[in-house]
């Protein structure tokens, strides 16, 4: 089963993304570059699901979710 899930990479002052999976609370992670940063929350949301079907709890799924960005002045 595919699931879609939005992620936000937040660049560090030292390098490097700490990534944030907002839909799965606490569910959050590092990469070096962006390609890692990916993959390493690829990895972590692969196990937040795992423990999510495990306790048969619903898992979330944000491919029906829109996203703006605004910008204030």
């Amino acid at each position: 089963m595919s699931r879609t899930f939005r992620i936000i990479l937040k660049p560090e002052p030292e390098g490097g993304y700490t990534v944030i999976v907002p839909s799965l609370p606490g569910c959050e992670t590092w990469g070096e570059s962006i390609e890692e940063a990916k993959a390493m929350a690829k990895e972590a949301i692969d196990l937040y699901v795992e423990d999510l079907e495990a306790e048969g709890e619903e898992v979330p799924n944000d491919s029906e979710n829109l996203e703006i960005s605004i910008t204030v002045a």
